[in-house]
């Protein structure tokens, strides 16, 4: 069993402390980074996770890392309304896979999602309007309706586009349904979002969260890779956080370019791993 005096690293020859008195981070002499923060912060039971990175394996500490699912949601997922979307649907199994392990760890799942309000609406600026809307139409961009859907032999109403409560921002198939368990269960939370990221600016829902958590480690997933999931990764990494990136639940639409730049990035501001080798450093599901 790992105690302070080891977790902390501090004690050990040939350590290296990075950060400060309040966030840091030990490289141990073998190379692995201790993120407990086990000097200032309490410890439960901790987790080596092995990664593919060029840092190659961490210490958690599970009571203070989470798993962030972004925009996996019916407007960027559904074969009917983003056919192009393959690799985001193939990303849902691996997705599965962490959720359980997470929760089988008592760690907890958070679901940040596109979930516009009115007001939101008035907030957002035109240039951002644009890239989400049909040839520039401000009847096609957020908030328009997207008529509906047949679905044996049902009609969906897919609702105003990306708003709070309509089918379309809800998340993909079987993903839905394990939000709302987990939602109901409270292994899992669920944050709005209304720009990229869900960590812009001074303070965002699922930021004020991280906070008032004590969150340190923080495990990103979902679509689009180079887009909301980058944007938020980035975000975190500026505020502080440990950010790993799941290359197996991280997936996009864009070129393949897209995906090797943030790969790259996410090599350099964090940790990189697989949902296999996550879960096994977790214990399994």
């Amino acid at each position: 069993m790992f105690t302070k005096t080891l977790l902390s690293g501090l004690v050990l020859a040939g350590s290296l402390t990075l950060g400060n008195a309040y966030n840091y981070w030990v490289k141990l002499p073998n190379g692995t980074f201790d993120l407990t923060r086990s000097d200032i912060m309490s410890v439960t039971k901790p987790k080596v996770i092995p990664f593919s990175g060029r840092r190659k394996s961490a210490i958690i500490e599970p009571s203070r890392s989470v798993l962030c699912i972004i925009d996996m949601q019916n407007f960027f997922l559904h074969p009917e309304l983003s056919p192009s979307a393959t690799l985001g649907r193939a990303a849902i199994q691996p997705t599965v896979n962490m959720i359980n392990a997470f929760r089988k760890n008592g760690m907890k799942v958070t679901w940040v999602n596109w979930g516009l309000t009115n007001y939101d609406l008035l907030t957002i600026p035109p240039a951002f309007k644009s890239q989400f809307s049909k040839n520039d139409y401000a009847n096609s961009t957020f908030g328009s309706d997207m008529g509906t859907l047949e679905r044996n032999g049902t009609t969906i109403a897919v609702g105003a586009k990306l708003m709070r409560g309509a089918w379309n921002a809800e998340p993909y198939g079987v993903l839905g349904e394990m939000k709302d368990a987990g939602d109901k269960a409270g292994t899992d939370l669920v944050f709005h979002k209304n720009r990229l990221s869900g960590l812009w600016g001074p303070q965002t829902p699922f930021g004020l969260w991280l906070q008032e958590n004590e969150i340190t480690t923080i495990f990103f997933g979902g679509v689009n890779a180079d887009q909301c999931v980058w944007g938020t990764f980035i975000d975190a990494y500026f505020k502080g956080y440990d950010v790993v990136w799941v290359d197996d639940i991280a997936a996009t639409t864009s070129p393949v370019y897209a995906s090797e730049m943030v790969r790259y990035n996410a090599n350099s501001d964090g940790f990189i791993g697989n949902s296999t080798d996550i879960i096994k450093g977790l214990g399994g599901c």
